[in-house]
């Protein structure tokens, strides 16, 4: 009867501890949650925080071209029609024909030379400072009277030689081959000594036209292509001088020994000779 009594307590004992013991030796599992989304590594971003950038260009070949006044419009034109077909980069830089000849002595950066006369370039040549075989002939220019008033004159020889003026513009005749002209013009009417008080000088023939656009001098003897372009706006008076009265104006072009490897220089003055550019320069007023 003990016994039973023992074995008893002892089963009730153990029906007691058992949900105790069952708690320590399993583990408690997680509760599920949603799954979390894998990590993704982003691309790297430059230092600065920008994008990439691309491979810069090389920059296009570019020559830098000393041209006379009187063709510096005319020029611009041109260059900026040879660089739509090309890529090439021509940068125009216009002043007298001395002051240009001054100034590539002086080792100023210029590739070629499109020059007012012939002389200067072929003297650039019997220098060494040019390519001779590149020298060509690419304008022949010519002068005219004119002036911003319509009633100024009819006649332009008789207003010469009668000097009917209070003072008359060209350019200066030891710097501008237009302004040497001028004066063959006055001393074929015989009027250069008598009238020189009476001349208004411009350091090229574009100051010397402006003279006459502004009013400073009512009339000049000026290029036939300057004249053109102000008688859009102005019309005036205007009469054409003879070319047997002054030395031909040819314009010649040549390249600079700065510019031998240069294929921007090179291929611009090619590419006044051809046919499309010759018509242009026409039309621009020259012969």
């Amino acid at each position: 009867m003990a016994r039973t009594l023992v074995l008893g307590w002892l089963l009730a004992a153990g029906a007691l501890l058992s949900p105790s013991l069952h708690a320590q030796t399993s583990p408690a599992q997680p509760k599920a949650g949603p799954a979390k989304p894998a990590l993704v590594a982003a691309p790297a971003k430059p230092a600065d925080g920008g994008t990439a950038a691309a491979k810069p260009k090389p920059p296009p070949p570019t020559a830098r071209i000393a041209v006379a006044s009187n063709f510096a419009d005319a020029a611009k034109k041109l260059a900026a029609e040879y660089s739509k077909k090309t890529g090439h980069r021509i940068v125009v830089s216009a002043a007298s024909t001395g002051k240009l000849y001054a100034q590539i002595h002086n080792g100023a950066p210029f590739d070629a030379l499109l020059a007012a006369d012939a002389a200067t370039p072929r003297l650039l040549v019997e220098e060494g400072r040019a390519d001779g075989a590149t020298l060509h002939d690419y304008a022949i220019g010519r002068l005219v009277l004119w002036s911003r008033d319509p009633s100024a004159f009819t006649d332009g020889e008789a207003m010469l030689r009668k000097g009917d003026f209070s003072k008359l513009a060209i350019a200066n005749p030891d710097l501008a081959p237009y302004g040497a002209a001028a004066r063959d013009v006055l001393n074929y009417v015989r009027r250069w000594s008598v009238l020189q008080p009476r001349l208004v000088l411009g350091e090229n023939v574009g100051q010397a036209t402006q003279f006459v656009v502004s009013g400073a001098a009512p009339v000049g003897l000026l290029p036939r292509s300057l004249v053109q372009q102000a008688r859009r706006t102005q019309p005036g008076s205007v009469w054409e001088v003879p070319a047997h009265w002054h030395a031909p104006i040819v314009q010649s072009a040549v390249l600079l020994k700065r510019g031998e490897n240069n294929r921007a220089a090179r291929g611009f003055l090619k590419y006044l000779q051809t046919p499309a550019a010759t018509q242009r320069i026409r039309g621009f007023g020259y012969d």
